[in-house]
């Protein structure tokens, strides 16, 4: 075997270059500077696609071109020929008037140099034509109008391109923080150089936007909540839209707010059933289903240790709302109902099957009725109180009625309710009656039992439920208002009729019940007492529907929970045994004298919770001459001075309580 001669082994790789089609079609393919629509061919049909139709639409946007710059040029001409410029300039110097006769001067020149160009303009025009044809005009107007598309094309921030009319903005865009500071400046709820600092990012909460935000130092939750609709109409947003809540307690402060935006009218939606048609039984002691705030959170309302005001003007939802508080009471077997209903209708004929007392009407008789039926709630809390004194403090702790109490038969102490539909009927009745000897209305001692059953019977179990659809100062005496926790207004006329319901002031703070819209049955501002709202004053809430059939199913399986207990008393096991008061003859009305007449009426309308009115008002009020009115007045003893109202200066008027107590003098 022969040796071979190996040589030197160089390492290495193979590179096969290929030929030069196959290198520039993968540079092709991956460089940057090929447009994608030469690299595919998908990309290149759509690419063509859009260039058919580019050139398709282009003579109309040539037009539009053309158009828009036609009209900067116009505007442009206007500007000059009325010499802007120079009159802005003079107007900032505060030399209008002194520059008036040369700006005019400037005016009338440039009229006349834009009349001589027209002239020259027309007669090259006809000149060019006869000598040369149409053919170099054809050629000029394409020149121009290429000129006018130039000046007239779309250009972003270009002036004379913004829209005036932008069109909608979408809550998205509303959300964004800048615009929110934007719109809180421009509502005059911060000043121009402070800003807000963004405690929680917006957030979609159901069908809408939520944020909480914190206001500069000095600046208040509650200005914002009574400042909404300014608010919200920077924003750009109808003000049942927007939502404004002060956060309180451990996360909050007095300048935190959280704002909750909605889509849309949350009150649009047809109203959701009451969850109480599908309950079998209910506790008195858990608050009920009430309704839903505009966020569709569920608002439960407490029926113990309170009473309820509901005030609307007619056809609001003011029964239906009466017969939701109602419901949750009529479930739990262990009440006792008293159910009084002065319109005389059949809205309430259902629960005569479980009350203990019922009745329906509005004679004298009724009302006569109600005055026995208060009179032995009041014998009735008394004895309470007595028995109460006497069991040991296991079984009652703190002079108040407990769940274990209200259930326990040989107690006799049960959760009881007093419901009065139309409580303005037996409040306005003249009848007299006579008491411990006394003479008096009848109306008005009614509204002494209810005031006093309002300050003393929600801790012996007694829970007043009333309803009215005149709510002024003159009908709900302002004592029985002031002791009733919990108010409920729907739509009324005005504000004095909403603060009459809901609390003095309460329009100054952001609620105000006569704004709500006429569509929105069943929408009004609930001012809680209790756990319904948490921490806020007030809210808006849209009650539960229910029906009558609704209505008469739960009062019918009231009646079989009673029967199943052996609760059912009174009225609906058939004994009804409170005896009619009689009225007594009642004394001649004594007419007032004119204007003592007049100014009586004026305060029963617009002086509840005043002590002082001035003589303006009065005078402006009534439409009589100021210098007679004073002398008038003054010869029935009442004597004018001077006050302060609210911190202005002193201004000349009556008191109140003077005036009241001559006009009661008088009519002695």
């Amino acid at each position: 075997m022969s040796d071979d001669v190996i040589g030197p082994v160089y390492e290495g790789e193979v590179v096969d270059h290929g030929p030069r089609r196959e290198r520039f079609a993968r540079w092709w393919r991956h460089s940057s500077r090929v447009p994608l629509w030469l690299k595919d061919r998908a990309h290149l049909r759509g690419a063509v696609r859009e260039l058919l139709v580019r050139l398709v639409w282009m003579p109309w946007r040539y037009a539009r071109a053309v158009f828009r710059g036609l009209l900067a040029a116009f505007r442009w001409w206007r500007k000059w020929v009325k010499v802007t410029d120079y009159r802005e300039a003079a107007q900032h110097q505060e030399k209008l008037a002194d520059k008036f006769t040369e700006i005019r001067e400037l005016t009338i020149f440039r009229w006349k140099i834009t009349g001589g160009v027209l002239c020259l303009l027309v007669s090259s025009v006809i000149m060019v034509r006869l000598i040369l044809g149409d053919g170099p005009l054809w050629i000029t107007g394409a020149v121009l109008s290429l000129a006018l598309a130039i000046i007239g094309r779309r250009r972003d921030r270009a002036a004379g391109r913004k829209a005036v009319f932008s069109g909608p903005r979408s809550l998205a865009w509303t959300m964004d923080p800048q615009v929110l500071i934007e719109a809180f400046r421009d509502a005059k709820l911060i000043g121009k150089d402070e800003t807000l600092r963004l405690v929680q990012r917006a957030i979609r909460q159901g069908d809408g936007w939520a944020l909480t935000v914190d206001l500069p130092a000095t600046r208040k939750a509650t200005d914002v909540i009574k400042n909404r609709d300014a608010l919200a109409s920077a924003l750009a947003v109808d003000e049942v839209q927007l939502i404004t809540e002060r956060v309180r307690a451990g996360g909050g402060h007095a300048g935190r707010i959280a704002l909750w935006v909605a889509d849309k009218d949350p009150y649009a939606s047809p109203p959701q059933r009451t969850p109480l048609l599908a309950a079998e039984r209910w506790d008195v002691w858990r608050p009920a289903p009430f309704g839903r705030d505009a966020r569709n959170r569920r608002i439960n309302l407490p029926l113990v240790w309170t009473s309820l005001l509901i005030g609307a003007i007619p056809r609001q939802g003011k029964t239906f709302a009466a017969r939701l508080a109602a419901a949750g009471l009529i479930l739990d077997p262990h009440t006792r109902l008293y159910v009084a209903d002065f319109k005389a209708g059949k809205d309430w004929d259902a629960a005569s099957r479980v009350a203990h007392r019922f009745m329906s009407g509005d004679e004298r008789e009724h009302v006569l009725s109600l005055v026995g039926w208060l009179d032995e709630l009041v014998r009735e809390v008394q004895g309470r109180y007595r028995r109460m004194r006497e069991l040991d403090d296991l079984v009652c702790p703190e002079s108040k009625v407990t769940p274990a109490m209200s259930r326990d038969p040989t107690l006799d102490m049960p959760i009881t309710a007093v419901v009065i539909d139309e409580v303005q009927v037996p409040l306005e009745e003249r009848a007299v009656i006579e008491i411990e000897g006394k003479r008096v209305a009848v109306g008005e001692h009614i509204g002494e039992l209810l005031t006093w059953l309002a300050k003393k019977g929600p801790a012996a179990g007694i829970v007043l439920l009333l309803a009215t659809q005149r709510p002024d100062s003159k009908t709900i005496p302002s004592g029985l208002r002031a002791v009733l926790g919990s108010r409920f207004a729907l739509r009324v006329m005005d504000w004095r009729d909403s603060n009459i319901v809901l609390g003095e002031q309460m329009n100054t703070r952001g609620y105000d019940a006569s704004r709500l819209l006429p569509s929105h049955k069943g929408v009004g501002i609930l001012r809680p007492d209790g756990e319904t709202g948490g921490d806020v004053l007030a809210l808006t809430v849209r009650t539960d529907y229910m029906p009558n059939d609704d209505w008469r199913t739960i009062c019918e399986r009231a009646r079989v929970l009673r029967q199943r207990e052996g609760t059912l008393t009174g009225h609906a096991a058939g004994v009804d045994g409170v005896p009619l008061l009689q009225a007594v003859a009642a004394p001649p009305e004594v007419e007032l004298p004119e204007p003592l007449a007049s100014v009586l009426d004026y305060l029963d309308d617009h002086g509840d919770g005043r002590d002082f009115v001035p003589t303006a008002e009065l005078v402006a009020a009534l439409d009589v001459e100021p210098t007679k009115f004073g002398r008038q007045m003054s010869d029935l003893g009442c004597s004018p001075t001077r006050m302060r109202v609210d911190g202005a200066p002193q201004v000349r008027g009556y008191l109140v309580a003077e005036i009241r107590e001559t006009g009661a003098a008088l009519a002695a």
